[in-house]
């Protein structure tokens, strides 16, 4: 069946990035939980921790299945009960505040032959904006996209910069990637198979580019200020993840594993109250930088 080739194609990538990620790191290493999904289906959650470059991060892999709550089919507009979903999802905290924090998503979705769909995407989160590092991240994105067709970028790209949104800080989270989300032949020119090869693109990309900006930050030195900085923009990550993510309200609302549902959240964060950024410093540059629309390539 299809799905199972999807999904068995998601479980080597997850074990080709692990093993990239934990080369990249060079101390720690990811352990492995293997779960059951009451109702169907189930997973692996793999987590590195106190490394020297990762202070926490995830790659997790599910395949689940089972009937769809009512608010999920609302949600998705469709009458059916039955689903099966299966991904891989990755989030990255590094230790120094010049490495950024880093998520990749890339799923599949399917409730009969006419209801399925690829969704995804990989977007970047800063502490402190590089611009030459933004730039090769975007750059590295625009030409995976662009070896399927040439309107994914720029139409990706303008989906993450909404939907990596705060709305209630007013700022973009990062800078932003590429979103996509229901993914099929009826709106691209590609049949589901080419649309797999496009998902499996994507997560190929991840590894390159997040290990060249490992290579390139993490031996900078940094203050007890930059690290307090940090803190700061975690929790700003946090609360998007809280308030807004989709896939954690999914994974909520249809009975997911917790551990694995809130792997993205980072290992320590601080909401100091109405914090104070100096007028011309790096923290306000950045702050400056957290806005839609900008053209990094």
């Amino acid at each position: 069946m299809f799905r199972d080739k999807v999904a068995a194609i998601y479980q080597k990538l997850q074990d080709d990035i692990c093993n990239g990620l934990a080369q990249a790191d060079g101390k720690a290493r990811f352990e492995e939980e293997l779960w059951n999904r009451e109702g169907g289906g189930g997973g692996r959650t793999r987590v590195m921790q106190h490394g020297k470059v990762i202070e926490k991060g995830g790659v997790n892999f599910s395949a689940v299945h089972g009937k769809l709550p009512e608010a999920v089919k609302k949600a998705f507009k469709v009458a059916s009960d039955d689903f099966f979903a299966t991904g891989v999802s990755i989030v990255m905290h590094p230790e120094n505040p010049f490495v950024p924090i880093i998520h990749m998503n890339v799923r599949y979705f399917e409730m009969d032959e006419q209801t399925r769909w690829f969704g995804g995407g990989i977007d970047l989160t800063p502490h402190y904006i590089i611009p030459t590092d933004a730039r090769f991240f975007h750059h590295r994105l625009k030409q995976t996209c662009d070896e399927f067709d040439s309107s994914f970028y720029p139409k990706f790209k303008a989906i993450a910069d909404d939907y990596f949104f705060i709305k209630h800080r007013h700022e973009t989270r990062g800078v932003g990637g590429i979103f996509y989300d229901r993914l099929r032949p009826e709106n691209t020119n590609l049949d589901f198979d080419r649309i797999l090869d496009f998902s499996v693109a994507v997560g190929n990309t991840f590894l390159p580019i997040y290990t060249e900006l490992i290579e390139r930050n993490y031996e900078t030195s940094f203050t007890e200020q930059q690290k307090e900085w940090q803190y700061l923009r975690r929790s700003r990550y946090a609360e998007f993840n809280l308030v807004y993510d989709a896939g954690t309200k999914f994974g909520l609302e249809t009975n997911g594993r917790i551990e694995s549902i809130l792997m993205s959240l980072p290992p320590t964060a601080k909401w100091n109250y109405n914090p104070a950024i100096e007028a011309g410093s790096e923290e306000e540059k950045t702050q400056e930088l957290l806005k839609k629309g900008i053209a990094w390539v």
